[in-house]
């Protein structure tokens, strides 16, 4: 868009290029050449050929040509403008070949105006006008369409010849433009502006308008289905004023025609075999700003599956075999999907079996009289087809084997159609390249040859991300890491990470070489510190830091695959742990030296847990997973399942346990595929052995983030504690121990009520301490369905959701409710109803809750978003069933931090 043409210039020295301006659907422009036979063009004013002047003035003419004369060229050589002419000198000529001369003239698109005349004894005058050179080109008036969207579609470019042909064929790319965007209302008039030296600037005034909306979608012959519901299944929308977040509400004709077969395969999928769309009219309102959309339909009727058979032409095939693969049963609807689902499942199964070239075709026979229809798939022998060469386009960075390894064939295999589908799925998911990749098929040097060509383009692969953000489970942090996932172009990846909050931080570096030895086999190692600061809930709902946790330590890692889709890893891990407790806080002075390194943990202070827990241990572990995998995107699935059973053995020196665990996930694309639903379950167990317990930081933890609608280790097992004061002075209950809680009861005399026998008080709710043990076996579920967005929203990486999560957290031996009241006691001031009273922290009470499998359910919805400032996750969850001691939150998120 440009400002440089005022409107006084525009008016004194622009000249309007176009009869009239070019909008909506009546896209109008003019032409410069004339054409065969001399059509005139009124839009432009162009001459017919009754208005080209004739060669010569005389009704018969001829002779030979003496010499040729040429005036008003200004650009282009007189010799270069005789060869034009296909005339010399000692060439006789009549009316028919001058004509002929003049219209070749006009076909080199150099001229605006040439005329021949013959002066006599063959000396021929050629008067040319020349068209002028594009200087430049300006955009003006364009608001919602950029300049780098519009100038692809202009052919024009400084320096070329300017014709009104060129002139005219980019404002009818302009306007189509504009269409696409919705803008029907839309309007282009080209006009120049002359220079001297036979040049000119050529302007695209731009009349934008409005978007043009869909206001209604009408749909005639419909009676199975409602016409919401039909509404429901098309791609475009009708306009409202909620939809600010959508694009679809616009007319598109390749979306209307998207929409057709849409209705059809949706009736298709419901038995309606017989189904069509008889007619789609979009009818554009006067003020070119509303879209009136009709579908006539035929439903037609409801078929049922009928006899259903398999058939084998080929020897080595037993159709036995694969019969039962088909899942369609006589009598169920007939639904179109499942015979391609069936057809699909056929050809795989034959391919994976070594039968590349088993193809299976339906033959159908639709019974009008019971309607029914009979299904029998063939499965015959497809024509030989070998791959001849494979070839990889677009891979700047990235060498061409780290492509090829992916294949699941190789030059010259049998072409196989699945395979060739499932070397997509896994070049795809290297996370190298756009997602616009594909694999096509060309052909070869024969009719028995195919060649398949890779058309990717690069996308970053390095990350280098400085951030700091706010979590609300990790308060403020800030992050800084290095990660490169095809180091060197060789698909090797590279990491470092650095992480620092109010509550943890750590150094994690690691490297993998996805093919060691260019053989299918991964090797990877890491190392790391990482520190943690444990916390407990206090009454007011505050955290206080409990325990820190210093873990240094590192694994190998090796993995290979077993199939196609089943893989195996082993890895080795040797880790260093030291837990400890601010001594100051939770240890008693009990030699009282005003040192507290010599001294015991106090289980009063820190209980009974936590003392158990400190001290250095060392792990050295040893485990395997094994994992199957079939999706379309490793990154981000849309179809598919996976699933991870894993096993660690730890007790090669230093602690002893066993622990196990299952992952599994199921993805499917719903409702044309706008919709992508995920259901998913994972558990886990751990167990000691040879006398070792489990330590509370070897244990699972539950809550947000995997758990929502819960806290951070809000979900399971967990220990209330509560401390006693003895009741000395002039008071009533003297003697007695109370309880410390926030909870304080007067009745009307003034006296303090009795609750199990105690005599509750008010201290500082500091004093009552929440702290999660974890569990030693959980489960957790899930279901989240992804909703989509318009194309703009989901470019930018947001993908909205709701969800609903399952779990629970258990298997923590202890003993019921105790109190610790032998423990060594302290003075300490009660204040009870505003009066101070003298006591002694006489013991503590723990309370021990959550320790069930019952589960916890909580709903929801969600949004994540690959921001400039890194991810960005927020989910609104409210847990609907829960148990005694878990801790609920109902908006959590994390700006700046993996999750």
């Amino acid at each position: 868009m440009s400002n440089g043409f005022s409107a006084a210039r525009r008016s004194a020295r622009t000249f309007l290029l176009l009869a009239g301006s070019v909008s909506g659907l009546a896209v109008a422009a003019g032409a410069q050449e004339l054409p065969e036979g001399a059509q005139s063009d009124p839009l432009f004013g162009a001459q017919s050929e009754a208005e080209v002047p004739a060669a010569v003035s005389q009704p018969e003419i001829s002779g030979i040509v003496r010499s040729i004369t040429i005036e008003g060229n200004e650009r282009l050589e007189p010799e270069t403008i005789v060869s034009y002419l296909g005339l010399s000198a000692g060439q006789q000529y009549d009316r028919l070949i001058l004509d002929q001369a003049l219209k070749s003239l006009y076909a080199t698109s150099l001229f605006a105006d040439a005329t021949i005349t013959d002066r006599g004894d063959g000396d021929l005058l050629v008067r040319v006008q020349e068209n002028p050179v594009v200087n430049r080109i300006v955009l003006e008036g364009n608001e919602r369409v950029k300049d780098d969207k519009i100038a692809p579609e202009i052919r024009l470019a400084p320096r070329q010849i300017f014709t009104r042909a060129k002139a005219r064929s980019d404002v009818e790319r302009i306007v189509e433009l504009y269409r696409r965007q919705g803008r029907f209302a839309a309007s282009v008039e080209p006009l120049i502006v002359p220079l001297d030296q036979n040049r000119v600037d050529v302007v695209f005034d731009i009349e934008e308008g409005p978007k043009s909306k869909v206001r209604r979608i009408n749909i005639v012959g419909n009676e199975e289905f409602s016409d919401g519901q039909l509404r429901g299944e098309i791609a475009t929308r009708e306009a409202k004023w909620y939809r600010i977040f959508t694009s679809n509400d616009t007319y598109d004709p390749d979306r209307s025609a998207y929409d057709q077969q849409v209705l059809r395969q949706f009736y298709l999928t419901e038995g309606f075999a017989d189904f069509r769309v008889v007619s789609s009219v979009a009818e554009l309102a006067p003020n070119k700003e509303d879209f009136l959309i009709t579908y006539v339909i035929d439903e037609g009727e409801r078929y049922n599956f009928g006899e259903i058979e398999l058939e084998s032409e080929i020897r080595d095939i037993n159709a036995d075999t694969f019969r039962s693969l088909i899942g369609i049963k006589e009598g169920d609807v007939y639904n179109a999907r499942r015979v391609e689902d069936t057809i699909e499942q056929l050809q795989e199964t034959a391919g994976l079996i070594g039968y590349a070239f088993a193809d299976v075709q339906p033959q159908f026979t639709r019974n009008r009289d019971d309607l029914t229809m009979d299904i029998i798939f063939v499965i015959r022998e497809a024509p030989r087809v070998y791959v001849e060469r494979i070839d990889i386009n677009g891979n700047v960075i990235t060498r061409d084997k780290v492509v090829r390894r992916e294949f699941r064939l190789v030059e010259g295999d049998p072409f196989n159609s699945f395979l060739v589908s499932r070397s997509e799925a896994r070049i795809r998911s290297l996370g190298f390249f756009q997602e616009d990749l594909s694999i096509e098929q060309r052909p070869g040097s024969g009719p028995d040859k195919v060649v398949l060509e890779v058309n990717a383009q690069e996308q970053a692969t390095g990350e280098l991300q400085l951030s700091a953000g706010f979590s609300s489970f990790e308060r403020f942090l800030v992050s800084g890491s290095i990660r490169q996932r095809n180091f060197r172009g060789l698909g090797q990846e590279l990491r470092a990470t650095v992480n620092w909050s109010s509550y943890s931080r750590s150094v994690d570096l690691g490297f993998t070489e996805p093919y060691l030895f260019n053989r299918n086999l991964a090797l990877g190692a890491d190392i790391y510190r990482r520190d943690i600061n444990s916390f407990s809930f206090t009454s007011s709902g505050d955290r206080r830091t409990t325990y820190e946790q210093v873990s240094t330590g590192g694994q190998i890692r090796t993995g290979f695959p077993i199939t196609e889709f089943w893989s195996s890893s082993v890895r080795y891990l040797l880790q260093f742990d030291e837990i400890s407790l601010d001594r100051s806080t939770y240890f008693s002075d009990t030699n009282g030296n005003g040192e507290f390194d010599d001294d015991e943990c106090n289980p009063l202070a820190a209980g009974r847990f936590l003392c158990d827990a400190i001290g250095d241990r060392t792990t050295s572990a040893v485990g395997f997973s094994l994992a199957y995998d079939n999706t379309d995107n490793r990154i981000r699935p849309s179809r598919g399942h996976r699933f991870v059973l894993s096993q660690t053995l730890a007790g090669l020196g230093g602690v002893k346990y066993i622990r196990s665990q299952v992952d599994a996930d199921k993805y499917w694309r719903l409702f044309g595929s706008n919709f992508i639903f995920n259901v998913g379950a994972e558990g886990g167990f751990i167990t000691g052995y040879g006398g070792d317990e489990i330590r509370i930081n070897d244990r699972f933890f539950l809550g947000e983030p995997r758990m929502r609608g819960f806290d951070i280790r809000g979900v399971g097992p967990r220990v209330i504690r509560r401390r006693y004061v003895r009741v000395s002075g002039d008071y009533e209950g003297e003697g007695e121990l109370i309880p410390v809680t926030d909870l304080i009861t007067q009745n009307s005399d003034g006296s303090i009520s009795l609750e199990d026998g105690f005599v509750v008080a008010d201290l500082d709710e500091d004093n009552r301490q929440d702290d999660s043990l974890g569990g030693e076996a959980y489960y957790l579920a899930k279901a989240e369905l992804q909703l989509p967005l318009s194309q703009g929203l989901s470019e930018l990486g947001i993908r909205p959701s709701i969800f609903v999560d399952v779990g629970a957290l258990w298997n923590v031996d202890f003993d019921e409710d105790s109190d610790l009241i032998d423990l060594p006691t302290i003075d300490s001031a009660v204040i009870i109803d505003g009066e101070t009273v003298t006591g002694q922290v006489a013991g503590v009470q723990e309370r021990f809750l959550g320790d069930t499998p019952k589960p916890r359910v909580s709903i929801g919805i969600g949004t994540s978003w690959n921001s400039p400032f890194g991810p960005f996750r927020f989910d609104l969850a409210k847990a609907i069933v829960s148990q005694d001691g878990d801790d609920e939150q109902l908006f959590q998120f994390n700006v700046g931090t993996s999750f």
